[in-house]
């Protein structure tokens, strides 16, 4: 499995830059327009996450303030699917959410319990209507035992909000979307 990371693109065509990173620039900009956008406090203030594409499993650093526009894997082209949980594992999930500058909210679960299928539409929902302000990630405890176990799950399924890589609020039980979104409002998130 690759070990390295790609800054992932966006949808418009984007080019290598001189420092070898991907510009997901939106075509051509003016010399004048790119030294205001490099003194502007909100463009130097962007946050980035730090995802694995499903797809071919390589590491990609995401501009938070690009998700909206379907930023697409470095290596394979295929878009990074961030409008909906991404699945996290005991090999990826320190560095997902060590790597991600914005909240990540992840929901502990099982295929085969009951209330975790019936909160999954609300954890969907609050993906979509978080992206690029929250990360939102789901962990099968059954197939991930070491990170269930580190994180003391006791019963699932268990919503777990990390802020700068540690954790900031907790609830266990099946939830509606009011509860997820006023638990990532305790990491900051609007």
């Amino acid at each position: 499995m690759p070990d390295y990371e790609h800054n992932a693109g966006s949808t418009n065509a984007s080019s290598d830059t001189s420092d070898g990173t991907r510009d997901s620039g939106s075509g051509s900009t003016s010399s004048s327009a790119k030294s205001e956008k490099a003194k502007d406090p909100e463009t130097d203030a962007h946050k980035h996450l730090t995802v694995r594409c499903q797809f071919c499993e390589t590491w990609n650093r995401v501009d938070a303030a690009r998700a909206q526009d379907r930023p697409k894997c470095g290596k394979c082209g295929r878009p990074m699917l961030l409008d909906r949980p991404v699945p996290l594992s005991d090999d990826t999930f320190r560095r997902t959410i060590d790597g991600s500058e914005i909240p990540v909210l992840v929901d502990f679960y099982a295929d085969w319990c009951g209330p975790c299928k019936q909160m999954a539409p609300a954890v969907d929902a609050v993906a979509a209507a978080h992206r690029g302000r929250a990360l939102v990630a789901k962990l099968d405890t059954d197939r991930a035992p070491r990170t269930a176990s580190e994180f003391q799950i006791r019963g699932i399924p268990t919503v777990i909000v990390f802020s700068g890589g540690r954790e900031v609020a907790r609830q266990s039980g099946a939830v509606p979307q009011p509860v997820l979104e006023a638990l990532l409002r305790r990491a900051s998130v609007g």
